[in-house]
């Protein structure tokens, strides 16, 4: 099992063999230190806990000193071959390696039906001056309210986002740096989470 935390540093292409563009966003990945080990007899399941991006001394606080990360990640999972205190970095990837990454998506505060949910809007004629967006009839004479989960205006974004199968195109050992095939949902700057 293979994985490490990163973070979103841009989205740039590259060439292939053929000369076709590909789309690939670069992160910074590790160095990340195991801090623990979760074990079924101490704690009741099987985990590894990292941490990512040591904090200075003047940041580091009593409350995290044992552990100062500015973050804490446990993957759950069986792990014998690691200790604590072992390093993980860019070198447990190769090229072509197939991942699942996790991160937070944009957050794009409250939005209408249209952005949100992609509805068509109603036609620009016959009457719908100042209607053109809206998301029409919401709810029914009976039970004359508005049924759950109906798909609404609300706020939009800033979820927790898993894309499967994407593929390292580039391993940068010296600058820990990995090239992802396609797009990683987030900002620059976002925590992600990558899976091999």
């Amino acid at each position: 099992m293979k994985y490490i935390l990163a973070k979103k540093i841009e989205m740039t292409q590259m060439f292939d063999a053929e000369g076709k563009v590909i789309p690939v966003t670069l992160v910074l990945a590790g160095p990340c230190k195991i801090l623990d080990l979760k074990t079924v007899e101490k704690n009741g399941y099987e985990a590894v806990q990292i941490g990512f991006e040591e904090l200075k001394e003047k940041k580091i606080t009593k409350s995290i000193k044992t552990k100062p990360y500015r973050y804490l990640k446990e993957f759950r999972g069986e792990e014998k071959t690691k200790n604590i205190g072992d390093d993980i970095d860019v070198t447990i990837f190769e090229e072509g390696d197939l991942v699942k990454v996790s991160s937070i998506s944009k957050g794009k505060g409250f939005q209408g039906g249209v952005k949100r949910w992609g509805f068509h809007g109603k036609s620009a004629t016959h009457g719908v001056k100042h209607e053109h967006r809206t998301i029409g009839s919401v709810g029914y004479s009976i039970p004359s309210r508005v049924v759950k989960g109906r798909k609404m205006p609300g706020r939009t974004g800033s979820k927790r986002v898993t894309l499967k199968n994407l593929e390292i195109r580039t391993v940068d050992k010296d600058r820990n740096i990995l090239a992802i095939k396609g797009a990683i949902p987030g900002r620059r700057g976002t925590l992600i989470e990558i899976r091999g």
